[in-house]
């Protein structure tokens, strides 16, 4: 169908009135050249709001617009209907191996592993659709995550807040420093969700109505592990609890709050280079890239004036800097 053009407009109000596409005549009556008369008639047909007379071709109707519309979608409505039923066909042969595919594990089953990112957001998108009341998640590395789960989980954050439900979330530090996660934060929160930051996650982790919980898994892949075994649940939910009671609400002022996080980081990377952590590791501890821990590093080496981690643990205890608090748990395992 060709596209409608402003005189189409024109000439199609003229001979609704006068009945006939003659060139000449819509021409004069309309104040346009012939030629472009007999293009707009040409348009006008192509897009069934004409109708010409099967006595005389010269003699022309126009019809309703919505008549002509709905003879236009016909093909597309048509389309829609073939497609859905091709839809249903796919889902009525796939459907046969879901008994198969469920038979590793029954309803109640305490664990499920999930390998595939596909199959993951899958089960999210279902118990965000399921979910009656609350959803809590921490989120390491400043809220960084996998592109395309990240726009499933702002469309699926955005309809639970909608209905209600009441969302809490955990990020490192740095979030507070990445414009994307800070706008995120402020844009659920106008929502009803809460934000809170600390300078160390337990890990990835989210609940729903504190009876169903992901985790990652251990492989580095962006699979998860599904939780339904309640007292697991409930120690999850323990330790995002506690976690939660000692963050920072979070905040995009850039003042006093920002000051004492920095502060914070500051603080903590001492700690984990006194207790022996390498760069990855209190890089991955504190959701910052290799590249920042390493800067942070430096400069606190230079601070100290230390040579080695074995001196800048000797100069920060002799300073004091080490009395805020113990060392991490586990530490030395980093």
């Amino acid at each position: 169908m060709s596209d409608l053009q402003d005189v189409d407009v024109d000439v199609y109000g003229w001979v609704l009135e006068h009945r006939t596409v003659v060139p000449d005549a819509v021409a004069a009556g309309t104040g346009i050249q012939p030629r472009e008369a007999a293009d707009s008639v040409e348009r006008l047909l192509a897009a069934h709001l004409l109708h010409l007379s099967p006595a005389d071709p010269t003699t022309a109707f126009a019809v309703a617009p919505e008549t002509a519309a709905a003879r236009g979608a016909a093909p597309l409505e048509e389309s829609i209907r073939e497609h859905h039923r091709q839809i249903g066909r796919i889902r009525d042969r796939l459907d046969r191996f879901v008994p198969h595919y469920l038979s590793r594990r029954s309803t109640g089953e305490a664990l499920e592993v999930l390998q595939h990112v596909e199959d993951v957001r899958s089960a999210l998108n279902r118990a965000s659709e399921n979910c009656t009341s609350e959803v809590l998640s921490s989120q390491p590395g400043g809220g960084s995550r996998y592109p395309a789960a990240m726009q499933e989980a702002i469309r699926r954050d955005e309809v639970m807040l909608r209905r209600g439900i009441s969302m809490r979330c955990l990020y490192h530090h740095t979030a507070r420093f990445n414009g994307p996660s800070q706008a995120y934060a402020m844009a659920a929160s106008a929502l009803g969700a809460e934000y809170r930051t600390a300078h160390e996650l337990f890990g990835r982790i989210i609940v729903f109505d504190r009876e169903l919980a992901f985790i990652p898994v251990q492989d580095g892949s962006w699979g998860a592990v599904v939780i339904r075994e309640p007292s697991t649940v409930a120690y999850l939910v323990d330790i995002f609890e506690q976690t939660w009671d000692r963050a920072t609400p979070f905040s995009s002022a850039a003042g006093q709050d920002l000051a004492e996080v920095a502060r914070e980081i500051h603080e903590t990377i001492i700690r984990l280079l006194a207790a022996g952590l390498k760069d990855e590791a209190i890089a991955r501890r504190l959701g910052m890239s290799l590249r920042t821990a390493r800067r942070h590093i430096a400069d606190i080496m230079e601070e100290l004036g230390a040579g080695s981690r074995f001196q800048a643990g000797v100069a920060a205890a002799a300073r004091g800097l080490l009395d805020t608090g113990a060392a991490p748990d586990g530490a030395a395992a980093g």
